[in-house]
């Protein structure tokens, strides 16, 4: 059994206007904040295809809007490297993606998309759908995130050399044909440059957990300002004609872009290209933004909890704005919001004052940010992609489970073969299928007897197989699974009882069948739960798996405020409780030991690991063997 008991924990920072009193805490956090901010938004926005300023633009909307909607407390939402091949792809369908220095004839159209994206988002915000976004497997969101840093790296390599000639490539395996040709082709004074600011990166990167200074002075400040340093000292800005310096207009909140909806809707030839990026952005957005705010809540020293939905309606209404001024989507930024926490921010004014110190460099310092290199801003990228997929990703994967790392390699090569929403569904699908697997093998080392074979045609037809008086009880014995496809004949039954039935006993089958494991998947794996003198009892008898751990999070999120702490059981019954829902299980466990109510996991210790991590897979099997 595992157990945490409660701590007292201090006051805890809240956002609105009673955060305003941590003013100081918030305003230095957030000046520090915007120095990461300035070089990451300007290199992402060149990374998804267009000038640096419409990522700087975002950020600004991001900040002004996000901490009066709320739902997270140290999170810092604006442009993130997560979406810039998204974007890039999905301009690029739309007709066009352009560059550092010009808009390409997409991006009007591909505004559209983002205003539809966050429609999508208010609409799923308010009906509460944030939860499902715990459907899609940990692992799978690993992966994608991981093929996101591939694509990242590769992208930045042109300027990263500072190729002259117009870069062709677009697919990743086209990026890696090329990058020996641009190797051999690079100029010397951007390549040293760019060089050297990635060695600084991995340099202090590596002392930043033992270094106190590097904590608060982010690592990507002191490698820009070494970079523009020595982009002067070789004169960068003479070569090229200057363009391998960004570029950020004396007044950068003209001349932007809106969306252009009537001239999209006239278009029915990019109508599907349309819809797909809805779907690609939606989806990738939402499960990036959740999945960030949920990471940033692990390290925020206050142990407050997000609102998922609340975080989803902030990211509607924040890519709604963003649209129709011509920013790019927005979401959290795991790099910015470390940043946050490690200054000491308190609260989401941190955000606010992040994107007015963005407005005063726009304002008044646009022209020390025409001294930053491109390849500057390549290096940095470049260094945040590799944060996504470097090894030690890898390593922590394959400590979770071989299985788990099979999924996450597969959803990697997937989405570089395809693309990333091919990928999400590629991976979703293999975890579904090793699910399967996983509970076949636990239900064929069960003793015999414990286990009842079905066939797929019980799951529509009559779940009851008989019916009988037994000492003046009316017993109805279902001996087959329910599920959707046949709950409604089960109701009939029960509509057409005896009329001198007084007394009905309803008889469940305990044993179960592959079909069953398969069906439970999808429903709420909590059967009964009960108060007994202050504690609150959670029994699950189903697979508790990424498809439904929403439902068990939905059934602790509605504890009586009357219960002193809670029991979740593991049944006998259960066959199998993966790694997604294994790391719910322990993340709820691990917030209770900061509130009042402790929550311990029973039964789960009777289930063979596959592993030794603690969020491993469980099966319901003593016959597999543990990884290393």
């Amino acid at each position: 059994m595992t157990e945490i008991v409660a701590n007292a924990s201090r006051e805890k920072p809240v956002n609105g206007i009673a955060g305003l009193k941590n003013f100081r805490q918030d305003l230095l956090s957030g000046m520090v904040v915007s120095l990461v901010s300035l070089p990451l938004s300007s290199g992402i926005a060149i990374a998804s295809g267009c000038p640096p300023v419409y990522g700087l633009i975002s950020a600004i909307i991001a900040g002004l809007l996000f901490p009066f909607v709320g739902g997270a407390y140290m999170t810092i939402a604006g442009p993130a490297a997560g979406l810039a091949p998204a974007i890039m792809t999905v301009m690029i369908a739309l007709g066009g993606a352009g560059d550092a220095d010009h808009v390409g004839a997409g991006y009007p159209f591909l505004l559209v998309v983002i205003f539809m994206v966050g429609c999508c988002q208010l609409i799923m915000s308010l009906a509460g759908l944030a939860r499902y976004a715990a459907m899609i497997p940990v692992a799978v969101v690993e992966g994608m995130l991981a093929s996101i840093g591939l694509i990242i790296i590769v992208k930045q390599f042109p300027s990263f050399f500072g190729v002259t000639g117009t870069v062709h490539a677009h697919e990743f395996y086209e990026f890696i044909t090329h990058l020996p040709e641009w190797a051999r082709n690079n100029t010397p004074a951007v390549f040293a440059v760019s060089a050297v600011t990635l060695l600084v990166l991995f340099a202090l990167g590596a002392l930043q957990k033992r270094v106190k200074l590097f904590q608060i002075l982010p690592p990507q400040l002191v490698a820009v300002v070494i970079g523009v340093a020595l982009g002067q000292m070789l004169h960068l800005g003479d070569l090229n004609g200057g363009k391998f310096l960004i570029k950020v207009p004396e007044n950068p909140f003209s001349g932007l872009h809106t969306p252009h909806f009537a001239e999209l809707f006239a278009r029915t030839d990019l109508w599907y290209a349309a819809l797909m990026g809805v779907v690609l952005l939606t989806l990738v957005d939402g499960v990036e933004s959740l999945a960030t705010a949920m990471a940033v809540d692990r390290i925020d020293p206050y142990h407050r909890r997000s609102n998922p939905n609340r975080v989803l309606l902030a990211m509607g209404l924040s890519n709604i704005a963003s649209s129709m001024v011509g920013g790019l989507t927005i979401i959290p930024g795991g790099v910015k919001s470390k940043v946050n926490v490690a200054a000491g921010g308190r609260t989401l004014w941190a955000n606010f004052y992040n994107s007015v110190c963005l407005i005063l460099y726009l304002a008044v310092g646009y022209q020390l940010i025409n001294l930053i290199p491109r390849g500057v801003l390549a290096a940095v990228l470049l260094y945040t992609g590799w944060k996504m997929c470097e090894p030690l990703v890898w390593r922590h994967v394959a400590h979770i489970g071989k299985e788990q790392l099979g999924i996450f390699a597969f959803t990697i090569f997937a989405t570089l073969a395809t693309d990333l929403l091919v990928g999400i569904i590629a991976g979703v699908v293999a975890k579904l299928f090793l699910n399967a697997y996983l509970c076949r093998k636990a239900l064929a080392s069960q003793p015999a007897g414990a286990v009842r074979k079905g066939t797929f045609g019980e799951l529509f037809i009559n779940p009851v197989g008989r019916k009988e008086w037994i000492d003046g009880k009316y017993h109805v014995f279902v001996d087959k699974p329910i599920c959707w496809f046949n709950s409604g004949k089960l109701q009939r039954e029960l509509n057409s009882l005896p009329p001198d039935a007084e007394e009905v006993i309803l008889h469940l089958d305990e044993t179960m069948s592959l079909w069953q494991s398969l069906v439970g998947f999808f429903q709420n794996p909590v059967e009964h739960k009960e108060l007994i003198d202050g504690a609150y009892h959670l029994h699950v008898t189903k697979p508790l798996v990424c498809f439904n751990s929403m439902q068990l999070s939905k059934e602790l999120e509605s504890v009586p405020p009357e219960a002193t702490t809670v029991h979740v059981h593991i049944g006998h019954s259960v066959t199998l409780v993966d790694h997604s829902a294994c790391d719910t299980l322990m993340h709820v466990v691990r917030e209770a030991s900061h509130s009042n109510v402790p929550v311990s996991v029973v039964g789960l210790d009777r289930m063979s690991p596959l592993s030794h991590h603690e969020s491993g897979v469980r099966v319901a099997s003593g016959d597999f063997p543990t990884s290393a």
